[in-house]
């Protein structure tokens, strides 16, 4: 097998350049030098840049990301609070309480407003406590001391024993034959004619019932329908007259003290 002809090596010229090549002038090495140096600053000031922007961009990062999850939190717990294990509609605060409005036996100021005027009537025509909380017993027995402008046939087709249809408004329920509408609608009036009939038709009422007397005055088809109002009549009248029985109390409501 022939031999392989020895490869040759190059050897690194050495000595003075061939002649022809160019040698780098003073000029372009000032400008090479200058060159790096720009780089030079350029590299500083990056880094600078660098070291100032990244802090100040990763403390806004951090910020932006915590505010978003809190943000995200509070909606998750919003969430939260209106699913099923929640509910959809969490206590609140409670509303205060007002306070309740004044009342003697259940009724209210404007049902003891009334009960004042009729007590005042009988004062005026000289009838005593016990005639005074009889009309006051009627009047809540009729109306439950409400000054209105309708009767049992409105409400319920009661007629007159003749058939005919009753008339009966105000505090005492009267009908046309006690007076006009705008007398039996005024309470003062109204307790004036229930004051004087009673006087006329129960002469004998120190020595008869309450209910009876009451009665034979408005002439009620059951006599017996007012005796339940009697307690509540001495109630009312003591609280308004300013010497309330037990737990009543006569602030807040309308005050008539006897003289």
């Amino acid at each position: 097998m022939p031999a392989r002809p020895p490869v040759r090596r190059s050897k690194a010229r050495s000595g003075p350049p061939r002649r022809g090549a160019k040698r780098p002038t003073a000029s372009a090495a000032r400008r090479a030098r200058a060159r790096r140096a720009k780089h030079r600053r350029t590299r500083r000031a990056w880094l600078i840049t660098s070291g100032i922007a990244l802090p100040l961009l990763l403390g806004i990062t951090v910020i932006w990301g915590g505010g978003y999850a809190l943000t995200s939190l509070s909606a998750a717990w919003d969430d939260a609070l209106g699913s099923p294990v929640f509910g959809t509609d969490l206590p609140s605060s409670p509303e205060p309480v007002a306070p309740a409005a004044p009342q003697v036996a259940g009724y209210g100021v404007a049902q003891l407003g009334n009960a004042c005027t009729i007590l005042i009537a009988g004062r005026d025509l000289g009838f005593d406590g016990r005639d005074q909380t009889i009309a006051v017993m009627t009047a809540m027995g009729e109306s439950s001391l409400r000054n209105i402008d309708y009767g049992d046939w409105e409400t319920s087709g009661v007629t007159n024993p003749d058939g005919s249809r009753t008339t009966s408004i105000g505090l005492f329920q009267q009908q046309d034959n006690w007076g006009t509408r705008e007398e039996r609608l005024d309470p003062y009036t109204a307790a004036t004619m229930f004051y004087r009939a009673m006087a006329a038709r129960v002469p004998d009422r120190a020595a008869l019932e309450p209910t009876i007397v009451a009665h034979t005055t408005q002439v009620n088809a059951d006599p017996s329908h007012y005796a339940r109002y009697w307690d509540a009549a001495v109630r009312a009248v003591a609280a308004v007259s300013g010497a309330p029985i037990g737990d009543d109390r006569s602030d807040g409501i309308p005050s008539c003290p006897a003289a």
